[in-house]
């Protein structure tokens, strides 16, 4: 075979299908976020917006947690030294994964190396634990979630996304002893909707399931102290394993899961990719414990990041633009096309220094193509105007069409 030609023949469907992905070099700068600097591939600088980070809240920057980070590097130098069975395992670790299961009520907590290894990891291992498992899946679950189930050798079914009554059925014809498990999202990532999360725990219980929430675009922004959604609906109690990432609104690095301690006990014990990978740095650690602990008592902070998304959602709203809204911090644009979807967003970078990055498939599917802004407390009035402004102007450019936006 002839592998240099497998591999350009796969790299150019990529291109002619229009969704090649295309890194773009910037530096973060502290104290400027959203600002950054793009180096473009030419040598040259430019200063730009970033509007797609899910450093939500910009707590990557906040001081609390760079002086926790700066005070455990001085105390223990940079790496962990080994996974957390052998030699990994540090007071930096054990104070976060205490402050984690304190945020979700819970009895225990267990950290990974990213929210995706966490997800991944204890969906694989579940059927160890409970012989005959079975999964039920919101269609629109996380890719980690879906690797996990695929890889766990268990049984496993789709419901329709947000669909309580499909759920119901596939469950019904599913043998009643059968161990159950339903997984499923607060805020599903591409679209910004929230899962019906009551809903989905009353048909969890009344089939004697367990329930596995993922929290990642949630943690932080909702809930009276930023334990997500389930906190801020009171459901905390009733979801089973919760998942959610210390690298989104929490601004570091890593992934977790809260549980009961017998249930984060029993993913320590069997999971691989928990038990064969080296443990977060205590500095990472030490910075996202800050974050946790800071967060649980800015609500202000919280109050503010809500607002930019309502803004700005109702500036584009009033351009006609396809909005997509639900009601959370997430801003779609749906554009339908990826040829059109690259080259907005290449034009919004080099003639005003707004960074928004292409979404196409498979992230979403084939024909809902979009741009996804992500505002936080950190961005202005004054780069907002300046987003509107351009998305009005490129708009009408590309002669894309306007349409009422989405509810």
């Amino acid at each position: 075979m002839n592998y240099d030609a497998a591999l350009d023949a796969a790299l150019n469907k990529l291109h002619e299908e229009g969704r090649y992905r295309t890194f773009i070099d910037i530096e973060r700068r502290k104290g400027h976020f959203p600002q950054a600097i793009w180096r473009r591939p030419d040598g040259t600088e430019r200063e730009i917006t970033v509007w797609c980070g899910n450093d939500y809240l910009g707590m990557g920057q906040h001081p609390v947690v760079l002086a926790a980070m700066h005070e455990a590097l001085d105390a223990t130098g940079a790496g962990s030294g080994g996974t957390r069975n052998i030699s990994g395992t540090t007071v930096y670790h054990k104070a976060l994964e205490a402050e984690l299961a304190d945020l979700h009520g819970k009895e225990g907590a267990l950290i990974f190396s990213s929210a995706y290894v966490a997800n991944d990891a204890t969906l694989s291992t579940l059927p160890k634990l409970f012989p005959g498992l079975i999964i039920y899946s919101d269609a629109l679950n996380h890719a980690s979630m879906i690797e996990g189930i695929r890889r766990n050798g268990g049984a496993r079914r789709v419901f329709r996304h947000n669909d309580v009554a499909h759920l119901r059925e596939l469950m019904a014809a599913d043998d009643p002893a059968a161990p159950k498990l339903v997984a499923f999202e607060s805020v599903y990532s591409m679209d910004g909707d929230f899962g019906p999360l009551a809903a989905l725990c009353d048909a969890a219980e009344e089939f004697g399931a367990l329930t596995y929430l993922d929290e990642v675009h949630a943690v932080g922004m909702y809930g009276p102290r930023g334990g997500g959604v389930s906190e801020r609906d009171g459901l905390a109690h009733r979801i089973d394993i919760i998942n959610g990432t210390l690298g989104k609104a929490f601004g570091v690095f890593g992934g977790y899961i809260a549980a009961s301690a017998r249930m984060v006990d029993a993913i320590r014990s069997y999971a691989p990719g928990f038990i064969f990978t080296t443990s977060l740095p205590p500095v990472v650690a030490a910075g996202a414990a800050a974050s946790v602990r800071h967060l649980k008592g800015d609500q202000a902070l919280r109050d503010r990041h809500q607002m930019a998304a309502r803004i700005l959602k109702m500036r584009l709203k009033g351009l006609g633009l396809p909005l997509i809204d639900h009601g959370s911090h997430i801003v779609p644009v749906h554009v339908g096309n990826p040829v059109h979807c690259k080259m907005l967003s290449d034009m919004l970078l080099e003639q005003f220094g707004i960074y928004v990055q292409p979404i196409n498939y498979p992230t979403v599917p084939r024909g809902t193509e979009r741009l996804r802004f992500t505002p936080s407390p950190v961005h202005d009035p004054k780069q907002i105007d300046h987003l509107v402004k351009a998305m009005d102007s490129l708009w009408s450019h590309c002669a894309l069409n306007r349409a009422e936006a989405s509810a």
